[in-house]
């Protein structure tokens, strides 16, 4: 009897050894907001800045649970770059449109405008922001929320963030902050270029630094913790835009993300966007070395050559650079990004890499320009720079976290 319960034992152990841990139940500020049926928005008339991330966790869109409630009235739908249904492309531009379910307008924030007109608010009592971010500050989505804020406050409409979890954790930081000679749409809040900040976060940043007379109220997510990435959440992912396709191409993003303003081709138009970066005149292999060599975490690199099917070598092909995340906690993609451009800008190799100036100091911000390309510092100081910039960043945005 003793050995059975011994061996029973032994096997209770090594099947809890084996089985994965479970996955964190987070509710989203929609799914919070959502189970008092939206009490908070009682009797006022609502606008919801969105687009096809804003669901609750049991798959349904933020604008048909608030248009069915007994307590809301939706009236408007905004939507940001990418538009409504997020399958827009990177840049496309946007027109005004009608939400064929509810019947509401649907106002562009990329298109015409990319701030709410005093007619798009008219008659509202409320603003609402619900789009899943992605943790980059060049993304856009939270400097459409950023605008949207600031036009509230000039009319006087409370607004609220229905706060979702930052994908690449909270704890994470990189990059340089930004210039305050840089302000620009792709370029709007004074952070680092990955900044660990969820929207509900950077909002309250931003009212702050703007000084915004603004009611801002932020329905906090339950459940996340800063250390999670989102496939801790038990959340379904929903591709926040149509090139970034899982978890792994966001992380990825605030690095890779930057080589768009150069003759660097990101993936766009492959099957490994963000994950790959290549072109007709690269030397990967040469390249491959210098980053493997380098001592960087988390991630492996593969020589993958492709052609992509769009942006500027769709036809052509690249040879290329896989990147493998062997370990997401620990891989850093701004660094990636810096210890490759270096040996770019190396022009006994790569005399044919380009960048283009303005566009580089608006995406990565004028520091990453200037480090790089300017100073011709040593990557070691570059990389060692940007660390001491998040580290007097940390100091600054405790203040503003709320998990």
């Amino acid at each position: 009897m003793k050995a059975r319960c011994a061996i029973s034992a032994l096997l209770f152990a090594l099947l809890a050894a084996l089985t994965p841990p479970a996955r964190a139940y987070v509710l989203s500020g929609l799914d919070v907001a959502g189970a008092g049926d939206f009490y908070i928005f009682e009797g006022k008339r609502a606008g919801l800045i969105t687009n096809q991330t804003g669901m609750n966790r049991a798959g349904r869109s933020g604008v048909d649970a608030m248009f069915g409630s007994g307590k809301v009235k939706l009236k408007a739908i905004f939507s940001p770059e990418h538009g409504f249904r997020g399958n827009a492309a990177d840049g496309e531009i946007i027109s005004n449109s009608t939400d064929p379910v509810t019947g509401l307008p649907i106002y562009s924030l990329y298109g015409k405008t990319r701030r709410p007109t005093a007619a798009m608010l008219a008659g509202l009592d409320v603003l609402v922001f619900d789009i899943q971010d992605v943790g980059a500050r060049f993304y856009t989505y939270l400097t459409t929320m950023a605008l949207c804020m600031e036009e509230a406050a000039k009319l006087h409409i409370p607004f609220v963030v229905l706060d979702r979890p930052n994908p690449l954790g909270g704890d994470v930081m990189e990059g340089p902050l930004l210039s305050p000679a840089v302000q620009d749409f792709t370029g709007y809040f004074p952070v680092p270029v990955r900044h660990g900040m969820t929207a509900g976060e950077v909002a309250l940043l931003h009212k702050d630094v703007r000084k915004l007379d603004l009611d801002l109220t932020v329905i906090k997510a339950r459940g996340w913790g800063r250390a999670d990435y989102y496939d801790a959440t038990g959340l379904a992912w929903v591709n926040p835009s149509p090139n970034i396709r899982g978890l792994d191409a966001a992380i990825m993003y605030p690095g890779i993300g930057g080589f768009e303003a150069t003759n660097m081709s990101v993936g766009r138009g492959t099957d490994a966007p963000f994950l790959w970066f290549g072109a007709p005149w690269l030397d990967a292999d040469r390249l491959i070395n210098l980053l493997a060599a380098s001592g960087l975490e988390g991630v492996a690199f593969h020589r993958e050559d492709k052609t992509p099917s769009l942006d500027i070598y769709a036809g052509k092909l690249c040879r290329g650079v896989r990147m493998e995340i062997t370990d997401k906690a620990a891989v850093r993609p701004v660094e990636i990004f810096v210890r490759a451009v270096c040996a770019l800008r190396d022009k006994r190799y790569y005399a044919d890499f380009r960048v283009r100036e303005e566009e580089m100091r608006l995406t990565a911000g004028n520091n990453v320009y200037k480090a790089v390309f300017e100073s011709k510092d040593p990557v070691e100081d570059i990389v060692r720079d940007f660390r001491a910039q998040v580290q007097r960043f940390a100091q600054t945005r405790q203040k503003y976290l709320l998990y």
